[in-house]
């Protein structure tokens, strides 16, 4: 008989636990930033959660595909933001985050409705149009990128974390739209994660809901490799074959072709990510009196209904991705501790940027998982906020209460709280 329990933390902290089905009794995902970044030999000292590699591959080949440079001869450009993935998904280890920011543009039309910019380069001769990024970097001058005065939506959104990605990926839709489903009960109301369905590029016709990026916009790590190895390197691949400019191109796409394995960098990246163990907690804080008194305050002011505490991932042999992945058994069954809902919210910080779901998601952001929080220096998606305190103070909309609630708490709560998210 098969036994597959979703768990949610529930407004009061209640673990409620639904059986919906799997053969394999529920374990912790392993825990760990054990992906060094080493110049001499990537990957030599790194471990992964245990997952099975395609025949010949390991997972230290799928690490230093992450870390290798690209030039212009090997494909990177004409417009980039960085050289290779690790050089945004660095800290504390590859995979992990970093202090970089991206630009994220565009403007409204006559009817409201959100408009990816034009970006004229090489001299208003060649124009890039069709996506909210505007890059950082070129190949050559007549590449390089200028916002318009004209693109007047505008932000700056963070570099994500990667680390513990693979779980996420194995997490069932259900479990996601039951998270979305119980928080208007759980907050009289006021808080409504909405799950978009978002198109899986290498499964054409087939949609996913949406869990990687800030506006959710993939729900597979392919798909999320192949559109940040176009759009972050300039760097096309089988799901995403055209560059957005050919201004000083010197290669031919795609330029990401299977190597002696059968296997793509994309196929690679995607592999090192689903290999990655989850964000560990720093455990000696962790349980400190402080510490556990603010995990408490933590779910009594209602944090936890957006920063999910605790969920479950699909049995293994769980199709997902359109059927073109069946989650392995490194992945299957697994507890995590992700303190995020992977749900959008409008929370007054919102963008303005619409990329794959309805307008009303301009207004809001993917909540960020708190899991590795500790390896950060600057939080929200703009990363604008320098001190947790003021993280917190700028949460509005959804979750207004939540912060007035925290605002109105005694200093030493208030601090227990800071301790607890510091563990994280």
């Amino acid at each position: 008989m098969r036994t597959h329990f979703v768990h949610l933390i529930l407004g009061s902290g209640l673990l409620l636990a639904l059986a919906i089905g799997a053969d394999e009794s529920l374990t912790e995902a392993p825990a760990g930033f054990d992906t060094p970044t080493l110049a001499a030999r990537p990957g030599s000292e790194s471990s992964s959660n245990g997952i099975a590699e395609p025949p010949g591959d390991s997972f230290a080949q799928d690490q230093k595909a992450f870390e290798t440079p690209h030039d212009a001869t090997t494909g990177l450009g004409p417009v980039y933001n960085a050289t290779s993935c690790s050089g945004c998904h660095q800290n504390p280890v590859t995979g992990g985050s970093s202090q970089i920011t991206e630009i994220r543009a565009g403007h409204r039309d006559e009817n409201g409705s959100f408009v990816n910019p034009s970006v004229s380069i090489n001299d208003g001769a060649n124009v890039i149009s069709g996506r909210s990024i505007v890059n950082d970097r070129a190949i050559c001058p007549q590449a390089q990128e200028h916002l318009p005065e004209s693109e007047n939506v505008r932000s700056l959104r963070a570099v994500l974390n990667t680390l513990g990605d693979g779980f996420v990926e194995a997490v069932d839709d259900s479990t996601l739209l039951a998270i979305a489903g119980s928080q208007p009960d759980q907050s009289h109301g006021l808080i409504r994660g909405e799950a978009i369905q978002v198109p899986i590029l290498e499964a054409p016709g087939q949609t996913r809901v949406g869990r990687f990026g800030w506006k959710d916009q993939h729900g597979s790590l392919l798909s999320f490799a192949a559109d940040a190895y176009v759009n972050e390197m300039g760097v096309t691949s089988r799901l995403r074959m055209v560059d957005p400019t050919s201004v000083c191109k010197v290669t031919s796409d795609p330029e990401d072709r299977p190597d002696a394995l059968g296997l793509a960098d994309i196929d690679h990246f995607a592999q090192f990510v689903r290999g990655t163990k989850v964000p560990p907690r720093d455990t000696l804080l962790a349980i400190t009196p402080d510490a556990m008194a603010g995990q408490k305050v933590f779910e009594s002011i209602g944090c936890n209904i957006c920063h999910v505490e605790s969920m479950t991932t699909a049995p293994q042999r769980t199709p997902v991705n359109g059927g073109m992945f069946l989650v392995p058994e490194a992945l299957g069954n697994k507890i995590i501790h992700p303190f995020g809902d992977f749900l959008l919210h409008q929370i007054g910080t919102g963008d303005g940027i619409v990329q794959v779901g309805p307008e009303d998601t301009a207004a809001k952001l993917r909540t960020a998982p708190l899991w590795g929080l500790r390896t950060k220096s600057r939080f929200m998606h703009d990363l604008a906020s320098l001190t947790l305190e003021d993280a917190i103070y700028r949460h509005r909309g959804e979750a207004r209460r939540v912060a007035h609630d925290f605002r109105e708490l005694p200093s030493v709560q208030q601090q227990q709280l800071i301790t607890f998210l510091k563990s994280l």
